[in-house]
């Protein structure tokens, strides 16, 4: 037989290694700078977000102490009224002082506040003082209880003031320092406004003499 040698043809299919680039120096530099600015914006940006906080802490520590007042007066007034026949304005002023804090408080309007806790200062001290002509009042244990509430509530107001100060002044002095104020125009935050009264309605709202 003549033989036809059957040739059988293998083809081995060859495997290409593709060899991956490798990352330049630069390249890995620059990657690492992307990284590390990522993470220095994120921490400029939290730490505003805490000095934020804070502001916003402080001033519910007031708020609290300003609903409280804003419940005694009525009662104050009322307990006045029985006595102080003849002082309509007088009691009307610490009525209408009233109610602009409470208007300046739900609108969180903190300048507005300011004026209105000025003038509420300023009327509960004439009242206290007006009170000296009226002994049966000045002897009224309810009036006596009311007294001393709202003069410590004053007292406290104006400590925690203090506080939201400082604390609107570290947020406002943060966002105007450098990196800090990119981040801050970035992401919108702005400066906040102080609380501020008048310097002689700084003193305790109290009687000289009143519980001798």
């Amino acid at each position: 037989m003549t033989g036809a040698r059957l040739a059988t043809k293998v083809e081995i299919g060859k495997i290409e290694f593709q060899e991956e680039p490798h990352m330049s120096i630069a390249e890995f530099i620059a990657g690492g700078a992307v990284v590390i600015a990522i993470s220095y914006i994120i921490i400029i940006y939290n730490g505003l977000i805490r000095l934020k906080n804070n502001v916003k802490r402080a001033f519910a520590n007031i708020d609290v102490l300003l609903k409280q007042r804003h419940t005694e007066l009525p009662q104050l007034v009322e307990i006045c009224k029985g006595y102080m026949k003849h002082e309509h304005n007088l009691l009307l002023a610490v009525t209408e002082a009233r109610s602009h804090v409470e208007g300046a408080r739900e609108g969180r309007d903190i300048s507005g506040l300011g004026h209105a806790e000025t003038e509420m200062r300023q009327s509960l001290q004439n009242l206290f003082i007006k009170v000296e002509a009226y002994p049966e009042l000045k002897a009224n244990e309810n009036f006596l209880a009311l007294q001393e509430r709202i003069s410590v509530l004053e007292d406290t107001i104006a400590d925690r003031r203090e506080i939201y100060n400082e604390s609107v002044r570290l947020n406002n002095t943060r966002i105007q320092q450098f990196p800090d104020m990119l981040v801050a125009r970035a992401f919108n935050f702005v400066e906040l406004k102080y609380l501020r009264f008048k310097e002689s309605d700084l003193q305790p709202v109290t009687i000289n003499g009143f519980y001798d």
